[in-house]
């Protein structure tokens, strides 16, 4: 049972956006103070990634780990109301990332996909895995 009703849910669910959230803000944020520059979403690369940097042939997905289903994160789960609906939405989007992975790939682009959970609770984590990604060709 939800503990709100079906309007407030769908209120609720309207305001989550898929672009400039936090954990992408972050990200970027990192990457600029490390010495990088980037592009946003560009619409011509598959599944638009939430940062390109062109000069390097690398992107970096920014993923939430309910959409994405986070596999080991308490925030990857399917929800116990409407369950089949969700289940098929999140699946859909798994085997959507791994066809854009896949296409970005054989495009000759490196991908680092990283999750929302890792972004706001280890930082230090998350530059090390940029700066490992950017260095290595």
């Amino acid at each position: 049972m939800d503990i709100w009703s079906r309007e407030k849910r769908s209120y609720v669910m309207s305001r989550i956006r898929s672009r400039n959230t936090g954990p992408e803000k972050k990200v970027r944020s990192i990457l600029h103070k490390i010495g990088y520059r980037f592009r946003l979403h560009a619409k011509s690369l598959p599944g638009q990634p939430d940062i390109v940097l062109p000069k390097y042939k690398k992107v970096v997905f920014v993923h939430g780990c309910f959409w994405h289903l986070h596999k080991g994160c308490r925030d990857g789960t399917i929800p116990k109301t409407g369950h089949e609906k969700w289940k098929t939405k999140l699946e859909r989007n798994i085997k959507r990332d791994k066809l854009h992975v896949k296409n970005l790939k054989k495009l000759g682009w490196k991908v680092l996909i990283l999750w929302e959970c890792e972004i706001e609770k280890q930082i230090e984590d998350i530059k090390r895995k940029l700066t490992t990604f950017m260095k290595n060709d």
